[in-house]
């Protein structure tokens, strides 16, 4: 069985994961291969399974790798499937988490032509909707909305969707829970450290920003909401080959929906429980199977 773990040229090489996954997708059987999916010569149909991991450039081309995930679908199994990166890929799905009653935090989406409003007297968060590695995103101060503006309008002017967050001031403390499901089933926990500092203005120099992360037993507070999300998805929990939950701590202690990652999340294998790698690889041989 052939196995495609899909990059991007810029990525090749810096994906934590694959020193674990690749190895244990050949232990079950699987021969992978690591492939840009903007590759113009390779044949998709090859491959038994095709499955999205590092591909951090389509932000950028999203279009085009939303026509590329469809056409390569049509040839071959490709996790996640294409409707589900479709969705995923713009957050604005928050606000059809929201719509179903879960706990998310409080986020307020803006379209070129909109003039932008920022929450007073608190710490924010601009970011285009369509966005990963906190690329062209930034953290203001309360008196910085001056500059927050003259971010969000070049974001607007470019044809972006922005999104304003409040910055939740638990993430200085105890960073981000980021809960990993395989096939559906709850796997292992990270913390996430503080990436947004104060002061720091938003890039899109960076493929990604640097994280560091520590494993951690989820409160189960934390994996009810976790598992709320997946229950509510308009997609079956059980044909999401790998899904990310990630939590903030709210001001009134209870866990509240930062993001939800389907498309090509960083999966913490390097600081999961021994055999993560092992579920995932068996995981996706059985696609193919």
């Amino acid at each position: 069985m052939r196995v495609a773990i899909v990059s991007a040229t810029p990525a090749l090489g810096t994906d934590d994961d694959e020193a674990l996954l690749l190895p244990a997708l050949r232990a079950a059987g699987a021969e992978p291969v690591v492939v840009v999916w903007d590759d113009p010569v390779l044949d998709w149909a090859a491959f038994d399974v095709i499955v999205l991991r590092s591909t951090w450039d389509y932000t950028m081309r999203r279009d085009e790798f939303l026509a590329w995930v469809t056409a390569t679908d049509a040839v071959t199994r490709l996790r996640n499937r294409p409707d589900v990166v479709r969705w995923n890929s713009d957050k604005t799905y928050l606000r059809e988490l929201a719509g179903y009653g879960l706990p998310v935090v409080p986020t307020e989406f803006f379209s070129p032509g909109d003039r932008p409003a920022f929450p007073a007297g608190v710490p924010f968060v601009v970011k285009p909707t369509v966005s990963a590695g906190s690329r062209n995103t930034a953290r203001y101060d309360p008196d910085e909305h001056d500059v927050a503006r003259g971010h969000a309008r070049r974001l607007l002017d470019r044809g972006r969707t922005i999104m304003v967050q409040p910055y939740v001031a638990s993430v200085d403390e105890r960073g981000e829970t980021a809960l990993v499901f395989v096939g559906g089933r709850y796997s292992h926990a990270v913390i996430k450290e503080a990436l947004l500092v104060p002061g720091e203005r938003a890039t899109e120099d960076k493929l990604f920003a640097t994280e560091k992360l520590h494993p951690v037993e989820p409160s189960g507070a934390e994996l009810a909401v976790a598992q709320a999300v997946l229950a509510a998805i308009p997609f079956p929990r059980d044909e999401l080959l790998y899904a990310r939950v990630d939590l903030v701590i709210g001001a009134d202690g209870t866990p509240a929906v930062l993001e939800l990652e389907l498309v090509e999340p960083s999966l913490m294998l390097p600081q999961a429980p021994p055999g993560a790698a092992d579920v995932l690889a068996r995981a996706i041989v059985e696609l193919g199977s």
